[in-house]
C-alpha cells in the first residue's frame, strides 16, 4: 500500500489541493497530512507550526485565524504550475474537512493518515477539535471511516495517541519513529552543550515512550523512518510477526523500497506515490512469475 506523503509532494507543494489532487490521480492507495489549529481553532492542513518555510507569511500558525491564512501563498515557493483542474492558487490551503470532502470525492476507498502535530500550544484542544469535527460528520469510531475515507491517527507524541485512544481503537492509530541523532541538536533547541544533553535525553525518552506504546499493541501501526527500520530490522520484524501494521516515511529511493519490500512492511509513506506504485507492482509481477 502506498501512502501520499503530504500529498504528491515532489510535484507540488506538500499539504496543498494540487498535491492530494495529484496523488490520487497518480493512484495513491492514500495520503498523509499533518494539522494545527489556527488561533480560531480551526483544523488546517500544514506541516510546520510557523509560516515561513511553507508560505509568504511569517509567525506562528496558531497566530493567524483561517481567513488571515487564506490570504497567503502556500505554492509559489514550490517553483511548480498548477493546472487550473488542480484549484485556483488562492484555494492550495485546505483544512481538515476540505481534505476530506477531496478525498470522497475520489469514487474509491481512499486511506487518510492524519498527524496530529506536537507540541502545540492548544495542547490535546487539536485533538479535541479534530474528534469533534469528525463525529459531527458522521465517522464512525469503530472501523475509523467516514463514507469511503479511513482515517487513522499519527504522532511522535506518544501522549496524543493516549489521549485518543478511549475513543480510538488501537488498529487505527499509529505510533511515529525517528532515530534520536547522535550529534548534537541544532543550535536553536539548545544552547550549550549540557542544555544540548538534555535534549538528546527527553529526545531519547521520547522514542521509548512510543516504542512502548507498539510492544504493549496500544498502537497497531509502528511509523518509523527509513534509518529506524535500517538500525532497528530485528525490532521491525518482531512487531510484523506479533500482527503489527508497518508503515514506514519516507522512502523516495529504489533501495529503500526494496529493503521495505523485502521486510515485508505492509504500507510506504512516499513523496513519489506514481514512482513507488510502480516499484511495488514491478515487484509483484516478479513474484507471481517466479511462482508460476
Amino acid at each position: 500500500m502506498v501512502i501520499a506523503h503530504r500529498g504528491s509532494s515532489a510535484a507540488f507543494a506538500e499539504n496543498t489541493r494540487a498535491a492530494f489532487l495529484h496523488a490520487l490521480a497518480e493512484g495513491a492507495d492514500g495520503v498523509e497530512v499533518d494539522v494545527h489549529l489556527s488561533r480560531d481553532r480551526q483544523v488546517v492542513c500544514l506541516h510546520d507550526g510557523t509560516l515561513e518555510r511553507t508560505s509568504n507569511g511569517s509567525g506562528a500558525v496558531a497566530d493567524h485565524t483561517l481567513a488571515q491564512l487564506r490570504r497567503l501563498d502556500f505554492h509559489s515557493w514550490k517553483g511548480a504550475r498548477i493546472p487550473g483542474h488542480y484549484g485556483s492558487a488562492s484555494a492550495q490551503l485546505l483544512t481538515l474537512p476540505e481534505l476530506v470532502e477531496l478525498l470522497a470525492a475520489a469514487g474509491r476507498p481512499v486511506k487518510l493518515a492524519l498527524e496530529l502535530k506536537h507540541p502545540s500550544p492548544f495542547g490535546h484542544e487539536l485533538e479535541e477539535r479534530t474528534l469533534s469535527w469528525l463525529f459531527g460528520a458522521g465517522w464512525d469510531p469503530e472501523t475509523s471511516r467516514l463514507g469511503a475515507v479511513e482515517i487513522s491517527f499519527m504522532s511522535f507524541y506518544a501522549g496524543s495517541l493516549q489521549y485518543l485512544a478511549p475513543t480510538v481503537d488501537a488498529e487505527h492509530l499509529c505510533q511515529l519513529l525517528t532515530v534520536v541523532p547522535a550529534q548534537p541538536v541544532p543550535s536553536r533547541f539548545a544552547l550549550g552543550p549540557l542544555s544540548r544533553a538534555a535534549v538528546r535525553a527527553t529526545l531519547r525518552q521520547a522514542v521509548a515512550d512510543a516504542e512502548r506504546l507498539i510492544w504493549e499493541g496500544r498502537a497497531g501501526i509502528a511509523g518509523p523512518g527509513v534509518d529506524y527500520v535500517r538500525q532497528n530490522l530485528a525490532d521491525v520484524k518482531a512487531w510484523l510477526a506479533s500482527g503489527r501494521t508497518l508503515r514506514v516515511w519516507t522512502a523516495d529511493r529504489d533501495e529503500d523500497v526494496d529493503l521495505l519490500l523485502r521486510a515485508g512492511v505492509q504500507q510506504i509513506t512516499t513523496n513519489l506515490p506514481a514512482r513507488v506504485l510502480e516499484r511495488v507492482r514491478r515487484r509483484e509481477r516478479v513474484l507471481v512469475a517466479a511462482g508460476s
